[in-house]
């Protein structure tokens, strides 16, 4: 058996285990079919180190790993910018709102936004919001796991993908429908753990391979790149449009803003115990974040050094496969059994990384639907019973679209899905919650203004960015509707969304204001609330 042979070997048996331990864990530690409490935030009950292992998993999905280490390794400079505002989002989340959030809700988002507003209207536009936000993201690591795993099994043609990516997308199903938010949360612990041991391992492999020299380091990466002279400068991602600084800018605030406020990292805060617990674990959860981010620009500028940008674009046009390329390139020659050991970790590091985020957000889609759009129709809330097979009968549902949608974008450029999630998460959830918790005024007019405007903004303008068209890059390279001079939305909908709800709460009329939570935090950074 040649090497390439016994590394598949290992992936093989690798993902087999993966995948038995898992649904494991999912049935094990699923829900009391009759308890809303366990099903929504059994995770409560985790010490402030397992729920911070929880919220860094969710945070980091294959967007992180594969498509800002894409960026790095073939655009340096703004990968880079893209990675540290990875960082600061869930830094700003732990700041600003972590707090507040504790207790505000019970289960969803829309019971953050309509506590103090019993109208329907606001939970169905809450639960709109969810879908728009969290199902782009699904396709991106739906599509992503079938071309990891099709990668390292040596799978060449369309249609093994495409078993790849329904196989796998059933199993998400599973994970979600049947172990619940605690279910889910043990498989992100688990992810987070060999993501971490393995991407640290690989790191100092890379680092080795340059004396462990950061600058010798760069200096090859530059020196081996697609562009040699602009590797370490801003510009190659951002800097196609007529407005590079403004397009930058407008990223990197779409990304601080709308990364850590999507609907399944804010839902793991609403059932913590005690504001005490709250800044613990969100404390494990930004330092593993920023551990994670590290390892990622690590191994994504390692594998720009040790292959060059031709070799990792000719894997992969988008540079998705970086980490696992820099994983090999440092093992060699000659990788043996402890680099087959090693290039397992990170293959199931990738592949657990895949499965667990898509699971969170199914279970978050699930929730909104089953306890925003269903339960409330009546008067009389639904039996636990009743709701807990609504969750878990629209997980299916919502798993079945994104598996359907994901199979004829899998041959895309996915970064623009990512960025559309953020872009909705940034220029709508993030001004909603932000007013909901910190502003008085702030009521249902305003709050309906954000999310249908806001939402609005962003699927009229994101179709005319450079990341959908006009660019050999985009989306859809064959089309050119890119009347907007921006790779994304960030400058245009951030302040429109902010500038809607304020507008739609200050016009002069009879307010219909959402009433002050218990324990409201001050408008400031870092207020805390008391438990």
């Amino acid at each position: 058996m040649n090497a390439g042979d016994s590394a598949q070997g290992f992936a093989l048996v690798a993902f087999t285990a993966i995948v038995t331990v898992t649904l494991m864990l999912c049935v094990v530690s699923g829900p009391d079919s009759e308890n809303l409490e366990e099903f929504y935030t059994g995770y409560a009950r985790f010490s402030p180190l397992r729920n911070g292992l929880a919220i860094a998993g969710d945070y980091i999905s294959a967007a992180t790993v594969l498509g800002t280490g894409g960026v790095v390794a073939l655009a340096g400079y703004d990968g880079i910018v893209l990675a540290v505002a990875t960082s600061l989002s869930l830094a700003l989340l732990m700041a600003v709102l972590a707090e507040p959030l504790r207790g505000s809700g019970r289960f969803t988002l829309g019971d953050v936004l309509a506590r103090g507003t019993p109208e329907r209207s606001v939970r169905l536009a809450t639960a709109a919001v969810t879908l728009v936000a969290l199902l782009p993201l699904m396709l991106v690591q739906l599509a992503s796991c079938g071309d990891l795993v099709a990668f390292v099994l040596g799978f060449d043609d369309s249609v093994a993908r495409t078993v790849c990516i329904v196989a796998l997308g059933l199993l998400m199903m599973g994970y979600a429908a049947m172990g619940g938010m605690q279910g889910t949360a043990s498989v992100q612990i688990l992810k987070m753990i060999v993501l971490i041991v393995s991407g640290l391992a690989v790191s100092a492999l890379v680092l080795r391979r340059f004396d462990y020299d950061v600058g010798t380091l760069l200096r090859a990466a530059a020196d081996r790149s697609l562009a040699p002279g602009l590797y370490l400068r801003p510009g190659l991602q951002f800097g196609t449009g007529s407005y590079p600084r403004l397009d930058m800018i407008g990223t990197t605030v779409t990304l601080v803003l709308g990364a850590a406020c999507l609907p399944h990292i804010t839902m793991r805060l609403y059932g913590a115990r005690s504001a005490p617990q709250v800044r613990r674990a969100m404390a494990w959860a930004v330092s593993l974040v920023a551990v994670s981010v590290l390892i990622v620009v690590v191994c994504a500028v390692g594998a720009a050094a040790l292959l060059g940008g031709r070799a990792i674009r000719a894997v992969d046009p988008q540079g998705d496969s970086a980490f696992l390329l820099a994983a090999r390139a440092a093992v060699e020659p000659g990788p043996g059994l402890a680099g087959n050991l090693l290039l397992t970790g990170v293959t199931t590091a990738l592949f657990l990384t895949l499965l667990a985020s898509v699971a969170g957000m199914i279970l978050a889609c699930a929730g909104t639907l089953a306890h925003d759009v269903f339960a409330p129709r009546t008067s009389a809330a639904p039996p636990p019973r009743q709701e807990i097979r609504i969750a878990r009968a629209a997980a299916l549902g919502v798993g079945c679209a994104a598996v359907a949608l994901a199979v004829p974008v899998q041959h895309r450029n996915l970064h623009a899905l990512s960025m559309l999630s953020m872009s909705v998460g940034a220029s709508v959830i993030a001004p909603a919650l932000l007013y909901s918790l910190l502003w008085r005024r702030f009521d249902r007019t305003g709050l309906l203004w954000t999310l249908v405007g806001g939402t609005a903004s962003v699927l009229i303008c994101f179709p005319a960015t450079s990341l959908v068209s006009g660019t050999p890059q985009a989306a859809l390279p064959g089309v050119d509707v890119n009347w907007l001079p921006l790779a994304t939305t960030g400058a245009i909908t951030v302040p429109l969304g902010f500038a809607l709800g304020w507008l739609g709460s200050v016009l002069p009329r009879r307010h219909d204001r959402v009433p002050e939570p218990a324990g409201r935090a001050p408008a400031v950074a870092g207020a805390r609330i008391e438990s």
